[in-house]
């Protein structure tokens, strides 16, 4: 693990201040109804904690899970990472002593959106281009240390990379959620939404790239069609501008009728406050009082039932960027390794810095900064380092 000097990227005072204010109750979400359903539940969004795995604020127990990446190839649960997008599915939510809603996972799938070459970077405006596609860095994205330590100052052109991230259908960008140095790739990947469809002539556009299913061999995706989304595998190499397709697949991630869902994403669509898509997933918010501020491309959590396709909303959160009840990262487990002299320890593959005294320190609970030591357990809470490669803790508590 790399360690950073003493003189660490932090968040902003106001960001501390807030989140240190806070009553973590659930993280990264406005709150899970008790009692459930019964039914089975399915979360979809980026992992934002472990200990169990967080998705959209329910901790799912992952001992038993079956693990899959994009190509439905088996993996360990040690494989996830903060910041993957996930779907999982598990058992029916039920709510512990403390109020947190927990799950059985009996399934997660980690998909990325892009992975290819590194096509252009701008550090001021906190973007790069893979494949054509604009990818935004905000403070939630996760840099991986192994392979970006200085996060988006780590990139460059040429780099191979794989990025986890909502797509914004109103700036046409990917909002990163998890950013990785990658090795060459024998294929690049993408998933976007189709536009421009030529079935005689067989080619697509997503975004402004042109992609050719000319020589696909096999059969067709029923979901390929304009405003759908698409899972594309393409040749690292253009011919006569286009991207030539090695596979395609539904891009879609829809729960099963009756789940119980928690959706996390961002509006894909739109027609009225009560009628709109999240990640391609119809949303029928008829039954609840839809907050201010929806429309198109804004980040919003969505919780409810699944039926004939559609989830029909028994709650509606809108997470605003700049809001840090929604910046918070949780990690729970036995300390890895530890280094005082730098106020720093590894829990869970992610190093976690500390503050001792000054303005905002950290606030320690059962225990002080000299306990920490290889293999205790504790529990750390805070926001992502400004490269986006640490956690900040704003609370460690022993357990």
């Amino acid at each position: 693990m790399h360690w950073l000097n003493n003189a660490l990227p932090a968040p902003s005072p106001r960001r501390w201040a807030c989140a240190l204010g806070l009553a973590f109750t659930l993280l990264g979400c406005g709150g899970v109804d008790s009692g459930g359903t019964g039914s089975p539940t399915y979360a979809s969004g980026p992992i934002t904690g472990f200990g169990s795995v967080i998705v959209n604020g329910v901790h799912f127990d992952d001992g038993a899970a079956a693990v899959t990446d994009d190509d439905g190839t088996t993996r360990s649960r040690d494989d996830l990472r903060l910041g993957m997008t996930t779907v999982v599915r598990g058992s029916a939510l039920s709510t512990d002593a403390s109020g947190t809603s927990i799950s059985q996972a009996s399934t997660i799938a980690f998909r990325s959106d892009l992975l290819g070459q590194v096509d252009g970077i701008d550090t001021t405006g906190n973007t790069f281009v893979v494949l054509g596609q604009t990818v935004d860095i905000t403070a939630t994205t996760v840099f991986d240390d192994a392979s970006l330590s200085g996060g988006l100052s780590a990139l460059a052109v040429a780099d191979v990379v794989e990025v986890y991230a909502l797509f914004d259908a109103a700036t046409g960008h990917y909002v990163a959620t998890r950013v990785e140095r990658k090795g060459a790739a024998l294929v690049y990947r993408l998933r976007g939404v189709v536009s421009q469809l030529d079935t005689l002539a067989k080619v697509f556009y997503i975004g402004g790239e042109k992609i050719s299913y000319a020589g696909l061999a096999g059969p067709v995706p029923a979901a390929l069609a304009n405003g759908s989304f698409l899972r594309v595998r393409v040749q690292t190499t253009k011919v006569a501008g286009a991207w030539l397709v090695a596979a395609l697949t539904d891009g879609g991630q829809r729960p099963d009728d009756l789940d119980s869902v928690r959706l996390e994403g961002l509006i894909s669509a739109f027609d009225s406050p009560t009628q709109f898509s999240v990640n391609g997933v119809a949303v029928n918010a008829v039954g609840v009082s839809p907050p201010a501020g929806l429309a198109l491309g804004v980040r919003v959590e969505v919780e409810g039932t699944a039926r004939g396709g559609v989830l029909i909303a028994s709650k509606l959160t809108v997470k605003a960027p700049d809001d840090p009840t929604y910046q918070v990262f949780e990690l729970r487990g036995s300390i890895a390794s530890t280094n005082p002299a730098g106020l720093a320890f590894v829990l869970r593959g992610v190093t976690v810095r500390y503050r001792v005294g000054g303005v905002i320190p950290t606030d320690f609970r059962n225990g002080t900064a000299a306990q920490l030591a290889p293999g205790t357990n504790v529990e750390a809470r805070g926001l992502l380092s400004a490269d986006g490669t640490q956690l900040v803790a704003t609370r460690i508590t022993f357990k």
